[in-house]
């Protein structure tokens, strides 16, 4: 029986990598992953390059990560984490998970559980007390998955 060679497993295979956004990752289709989620807009080189150094100014209190298919340096998962700082509890620290999606083409290999993963334990070495997310009612299974449950509803109010 013949081997697989190295091409054919990498393409079987792939290699993912869990990193923080790097400056580059808008020309690896973080952008265009992100409109898989929502509306992104039209954001130029230069807007993203501006939010991208506002956001690093804030260190680890505010981290988006990505997860990089390594074979083609596509983006292939994101997800970010806010930190509040609260006067409860001690004046403790609360997790805010944000903006998670898969790349289309790279569901069900338990990327988006890895990404909450990620975020959820960068929350807990930030010392905060818990971590919580909003969701759509499609998503909820998905997200229990991740260890996670129902403590209420969401309220918003859209200003656009």
């Amino acid at each position: 029986m013949a081997e697989a060679s190295n091409s054919d497993t990498s393409k079987e295979n792939p290699t993912f990598k869990i990193r923080r956004l790097e400056i580059s990752d808008k020309r690896k289709g973080y952008m265009e992953l992100l409109g898989q989620l929502t509306v992104t807009g039209s954001v130029t080189d230069d807007e993203f390059d501006q939010r991208f150094q506002e956001i690093s100014s804030y260190g680890d209190d505010h981290l988006i990560c990505v997860i990089e298919e390594e074979s083609s340096g596509k983006i292939a998962a994101t997800g970010s984490v806010m930190i509040e700082k609260k006067f409860l509890r001690s004046c403790g620290k609360v997790g805010h998970i944000e903006d998670v999606v898969v790349d289309s083409k790279f569901r069900g290999k338990q990327l988006g559980k890895r990404v909450v993963e990620f975020l959820t334990d960068h929350s807990r070495s930030m010392g905060c007390y818990k971590v919580i997310l909003d969701c759509s009612v499609e998503k909820k299974v998905f997200y229990e998955k991740c260890g996670m449950f129902n403590r209420g509803i969401q309220m918003s109010k859209y200003f656009d």
